[in-house]
Formats: C-alpha cells, structure tokens, sequence
C-alpha cells in the first residue's frame, strides 16, 4: 500500500462500496460548492473571506504493478517506454491501481496516463525523458490557447478519469535539448559552452537552436498552427520547433499531482487544460530561469483547482491561468473558475500569480492567500491585450509576501506585448500608442478584485494599472498595502480605484501617484515618505479623485495637474 505525502494510504479496503460512497459525496460536495461560491459572490466586499475548497480527491486500488516486472532497466541507458506504458495499460485493463517506478534512473519515451492510475515515483526515482525527437510523435492538441500541431507531452493523458502523479521522485522532461536559448540571458561562459553542444544560431547570433528544423520553425508566425495549407511534410520539417509540455491532462477528470518534482520542461511544466476537479499539492517546480516559455503550471479553461503548498522556481510564469486565445478561446468559451491557490512560494519567475494572457474565455471566481514571492520579475501579474475579448472578474487575493521584485509588485496591463517583463540589456521598448477604439468581442476586460495586505520589501514600481481608453480596468480595492519600492502608483485608464490603508515608502519618483485619464479613485490613509509631489493627474478625461486621511502638510504641492487635468477634480478630507 502507497501512502501520500501527509502519510495517508491512496487504498482502502471494501473498495466498491467507498467509491460508491465516494460518488455520493463528490455530487454532494460539487452541488454544495456550487451554491457556496454564487453566495459569496453576491456577498463578499474583501479577500479576507473565502469559500471553502471541496474538490474531489482521486481513490485507487491497492493493486501495484513495478515497471521493472514488466522489463524496464534502471540506468539511463535502456529506453523502457514500452515497459512503463504497458504497465499502466495492464493496470487501467484491470480497474485501476498503482504502476511503480522505483529508486533508479529511468529513461523514457512519451507515456500515456490512462483512468484509475496513479503512477507513484518511489523516493530516488528519476523519470528522464529521451532527447530522441524521433520519439515524439506529433499530435493534435492546443498550444497558447489555440488549436496547434505539437510533439506528443512526456506525459500525456486525454479523456481520462481519476488519475495521479504522485510520490517523491522526479520527472525530467530534458528540456535542454529542446529550447531555444536567448544569448542576453546567459553568462558568456554559459553561452559558449552551449555552443561547443552543437545546435545553431540564428542570423543575428544571438539566439541558439538545437537543431535546423528548430531554426526554420522559428521563421515561420505560428508553424504549429492547424490551418488550410499546410500539410503533413510542413509540419515535420519544422518538427523541433513545437516543442511539448511537459505534463497535458487534456479533459480529464478528478487528477492529483502530489509529492513528486517537475523539472526541465520542453516548454511548460505543468498543463492541466479543459479538466476539473484537480488537486496539486506539495509538488515543486523548477526550470532555468533562461528556459524559453519555461513556465510552471498553467490552468487554463478549468473549473474545482486546489493548488497548495507547493514550490516554483522556474524560466517564465509561475502560477498562470489562462482560458484560449482570441476567437479560438471565446468560441470555446470555456472560463477557469473556481480556483484555491494557497500557501505557495516563488522564487524566480516572469510572475508570481499571474492572469493571462490568453484568458479569451474569461476567468473567475479565483481565490489566493498565504504566498510568497522572492525575485519574481513582477509579483500580482494581469496581463491582456487588444484582440483578446474575454472576461476576468471576481479575484479575491489576501496575504501575500515579496521581496526583490525587479518590477512592478502589483501590475494590470492591458497593452500585454508577449515581451519579457525586464528589459534585457540592449533592448529598447517605446510606449504603446494609445488611440480610442470601439468596444467589440474582442475587447478584454478586468474587473472586481479584491486585494488585501501585500507587505514587499523591493520593488521597482510598487503598483501599476493600464487600462484602454475604450475598456477602462475597474473596481479594484487594494488594502493594506505596505511597500517598498523605488516609484509609487501608476494608474492610468481605471476607473473605480479603491485605495486604503496604504503604506508607500518610495525613493525615485518626485510624485507619488501618477494618475491618466481615470476616475472614481478613492485614497483612504496613504502613508508616505516625503515627495515633491502627492499626485500628477493627466488627461482631458481624468474625472474624480477623493483623498482622505492623508496628511498632506509635508507635501510642498500636493497636486500636479497638466495636459488637459484639473486640480479641481481632486477632493481631500
């Protein structure tokens, strides 16, 4: 019998009658979580207060089939694909249980999860997968947020339900041999040791590819996308390109991940996509941070996550959730919603707790407490852009710790530019141009959310929030924000703003709070170092802003108005 982390078993005895129970439950438990988040959803006024997760848990048969039974070699050297998905064949033909893999080095092709497994890494086992391409065959999936053709994931399951991952051991998607490398992103002693690996460069020679069929894939927008045109020789002559993730549940059902590191990821780490039901728990995560769309999990178009106790160190975003991009996501149409991330920590990483930027299905009803975040590019990230649509709302967030954030602590950009968050050295960025457009489907929105008490110590931009000039960001309440960071407040196209209880300590920025056609803002008890200037206002739009309980007698000119603003929208009190 295998135990869980928290030493508690995955099988029980009078098994047909606890599952039937367990289904009783689980209708039970969903129809109540329903219910239970439409209450809090019409009632809830800050991130303090949550609904409960109730997710159902997979349950296994105590049945245990070893890969080494069946024919695999520990060493690294043996292939033992066949051994390790006929083990899980065996058992799911069976109803379910447990395939093993032991202490060792086990090296591998693409595995296919299948119902009623749970593939359970011993302590010390380390699942490697080959560097063989050849290996992988290519597959129709989806691939940011839109149908693409992709090399089949290391490990894949599709349809399937009750499954797991679980253990001590590692998975080892080998992802050096598939990534593309940015020069700027490495030391030169880094660089040329990748070089001397073989691969080849790109014209400007400051990107390396692994291969020929690498490099042609990366002069093509898009080759992996499933279109008239192009056929089954297209696809394989840029065949290293479209690089797998590391982990698909494609549409599955009631999955947990648990106990077991993910490391070295093709392209994402982790992927659950169109599933429910999904518990992810004291898993860690870890990529270089040069790892090109190195990300860690990425939750897209899911309904009942519990992501807890877990750690990220990773080459992108580290907690992401996403819902299909542009028309492909909102003709799915398919939210994440209901969602628990909980007692958390990332360590490198483009975000901490990030939305976007393909949320074109909308995401809601997202609840995140107790995390931390230490040299995350950007800690709270909300990112979209024009063509998008989609609808993210209802984001309860509370407790979370940073610290050496390089940028903005807490950002919401709608002019998302698919661009690292820093600027690598070299690299000039100019403003987006802003320009009023209609309102169409296609038109992003962010609203509602609830952010309370984030303490960081080290930021570049302590808040930032860009809206459209057609779409405004709105209804965002932050309180007890205590930060440290070289500029203060940046708002510019928002409307409904919420500040209180806000704590800034800043140390370049000559106006606290630089504010850009916005209205409705409200600042309740902003404490401050001493600036020249309390507010810049901007714009010929910038409509209402409140301030109280503020003491302003420190500040030489507590209002900055030009290009178009009035001093006369600002009220203290």
């Amino acid at each position: 019998m295998f135990e869980n982390i928290h030493g508690e078993p995955y099988n029980c005895k009078g098994l047909s009658q606890f599952n039937t129970l367990m289904i009783r439950m689980n209708k039970i438990l969903s129809t109540s979580l329903l219910l239970l988040i439409s209450a809090f959803s019409a009632s809830a006024q800050n991130a303090s207060i949550a609904p409960q997760a109730a997710i159902p848990i997979p349950t296994f048969k105590q049945d245990t089939v070893s890969i080494e039974t069946l024919g695999a070699v520990s060493g690294g050297h043996q292939l033992n694909t066949k051994s390790i998905n006929k083990a899980i064949d065996d058992i799911h033909t069976k109803g379910g249980g447990v395939v093993l893999i032991p202490a060792g080095v086990w090296l591998s092709g693409p595995i296919v999860l299948k119902s009623n497994v749970n593939l359970h890494l011993a302590a010390n086992a380390l699942l490697l997968f080959t560097k063989d391409f050849t290996q992988y065959p290519l597959v129709k999936t989806s691939w940011e947020g839109i149908p693409q053709m992709r090399n089949q994931s290391p490990i894949w399951a599709f349809e399937q339900q009750n499954i797991a991952i679980t253990g001590k051991g590692i998975i080892d998607g080998n992802g050096d041999a598939w990534r593309m490398v940015k020069k700027a992103k490495m030391t030169e002693t880094q660089w040329q040791k990748l070089l001397a690996s073989g691969g080849v460069l790109n014209e400007k020679k400051d990107i390396w590819y692994p291969s020929e069929s690498s490099l042609k894939g990366a002069s093509f927008k898009d080759p992996g996308l499933v279109e008239k045109g192009k056929n089954e020789q297209f696809y394989q002559g840029v065949k290293d390109y479209l690089r797998p993730n590391l982990i698909l549940l494609e549409k599955c059902q009631r999955i947990l991940l648990e106990g077991v590191t993910f490391q070295n990821s093709p392209a994402w780490n982790i992927h659950p996509l169109m599933s429910r039901d999904i518990t992810v728990r004291n898993i860690n995560v870890r990529n270089p941070w040069y790892s090109q769309n190195g990300d860690g999990i990425d939750i897209e178009s899911c309904q009942n996550v519990l992501l807890e106790h877990s750690t990220f160190d990773v080459g992108d975003d580290a907690i992401c959730i996403k819902s299909g991009r542009n028309e492909a996501g909102r003709e799915r149409a398919m939210p994440t919603q209901d969602l628990w991330v909980r007692n958390c920590t990332v360590y490198h990483a483009h975000g901490g707790f990030v939305v976007g930027s393909e949320m074109s299905g909308g995401a809601k009803n997202l609840y995140v407490d107790n995390c931390t975040f230490i040299g995350t590019d950007i800690g709270l990230r909300f990112k979209t852009t024009r063509g998008r649509g989609g609808v993210v709302e209802n984001v309860y967030i509370n407790n979370i710790y940073m610290k050496d954030i390089p940028g903005e602590a807490i950002l919401f950009d709608m002019y998302y530019e698919a661009k690292d968050p820093i600027a690598l050295t070299g690299e000039h960025r100019e403003p987006p141009k802003v320009e009023m457009l209609p309102v169409t489907e296609a038109t992003p929105q962010f609203k509602n959310f609830y952010i309370n008490n984030v303490i960081c110590e080290g930021a570049a931009k302590a808040l930032f929030i860009r809206g459209l000039p057609e779409m405004p960001i709105r209804n965002i309440e932050l309180t007890k924000l205590k930060i440290n960071a070289d500029e203060g407040i940046d708002i510019q196209e928002a409307s409904s703003i919420k500040l209180k209880d806000i704590s800034l300590s800043t140390r370049k920025q000559k106006s606290l709070a630089y504010l850009l056609n916005s209205k409705n803002i409200e600042i309740d008890n902003l404490v401050f170092d001493k600036v020249a200037n309390l507010l810049h206002v901007q714009g010929d739009r910038m409509g209402a802003v409140s301030i109280r309980n503020t003491n302003i007698e420190r500040v030489k000119e507590p209002v900055k108005a030009d290009f178009g603003a009035s001093k006369n929208t600002i009220t203290f009190k």
